[in-house]
């Protein structure tokens, strides 16, 4: 039991449970919640692929991609 806790980093009393339960393996709920920013992340990474293309003069910089997010209809914060 110890080995086992060691290698997947988990305490002994979870490995255990999990010996003496019938489950083959643990099921954790999904912690996933959504972000303001979920329908924006297309955009963001294509902008962001482009601009690593580019000179360091020529980049955009965050608070002109947040100006260009706004534009689209973003609604949050710069920070």
């Amino acid at each position: 039991m110890t080995e086992i806790a060691r290698r997947f980093g988990i305490s002994r009393n979870t490995v255990r449970r999990y010996l003496r339960s019938d489950a083959i393996e643990p099921a954790y709920p999904d912690l996933r919640t959504p972000s303001v920013l979920d329908q924006y992340t297309f955009k963001l990474s294509s902008w962001l692929k482009t601009e690593v293309t580019k000179s360091l003069k020529q980049r955009r910089n965050l608070k002109q991609m947040h100006a260009d997010l706004c534009a689209l209809g973003f609604e949050g914060l710069y920070d």
